[in-house]
C-alpha cells in the first residue's frame, strides 16, 4: 500500500515568517501539536520544516523567550524527512523508526505537500491490518465446514 493512500490530506501550515505565536494560535485554532513549515513555490507548497508543540515548549517557553518575537523558521526542525505519495507504508515507516521521527510530510511528484503521516496513522493502519489478519482462522474454518458438507 502506498503511503499517499493513508495519510492525512488536510494539512495545517505555516510559513516560516509567520511568528511562533502565531504558529501556537494556528495549532491552539486547528487543535494539533504541529504545523507544516512550507516554502510558496510557483502556486505549490514546499514542505521546509515541522515545527511541534514540543520545539515551542523547548526553543521558546522554556528558556523564557517571546513567542512574538521568533519566527517559526527559527524554532522549526529543518532536517526534514519526506516521503512521496507512492512510497510503501512499511518503508516509510522503517525510514520513521530509523530516524526516530513520528510525523512524516507526504510530497506529490513536483515536490508539493499533499498531506502529513504521523506514528498514529500508521498504528491504526497496522491495527486495521492485524484485524484483518486474525479473521483468517475463522474464515478458514467456516470455509472448511461448507467444503465438508
Amino acid at each position: 500500500m502506498h503511503i499517499g493512500e493513508i495519510c492525512t490530506v488536510q494539512t495545517i501550515c505555516c510559513t516560516r515568517d509567520d511568528t511562533v505565536q502565531g504558529a501556537a494560535m494556528l495549532m491552539r485554532r486547528h487543535h494539533v501539536g504541529d504545523l507544516v513549515v512550507v516554502d510558496a513555490d510557483g502556486g505549490g507548497s514546499v514542505p521546509v520544516g515541522i515545527l511541534t508543540d514540543r520545539d515551542i515548549v523547548m526553543a521558546v517557553i522554556a528558556p523564557g523567550l517571546d513567542p512574538a518575537s521568533l519566527l517559526a523558521g527559527d524554532v522549526m526542525s529543518d532536517d526534514l524527512l519526506t516521503a512521496s505519495e507512492t512510497d510503501d507504508v512499511y518503508e516509510t515507516i522503517e525510514r520513521m523508526r530509523l530516524r526516530g521521527i513520528r510525523r512524516v510530510p507526504v510530497v506529490d511528484a513536483s515536490g508539493n505537500l499533499s498531506g502529513i503521516v504521523s506514528a498514529d496513522d500508521l498504528l491504526e493502519f497496522l491495527a486495521e491490518e492485524m484485524g484483518e489478519l486474525s479473521r483468517i482462522g475463522s474464515w478458514q474454518q467456516a470455509h472448511e465446514r461448507r467444503a465438508r458438507q
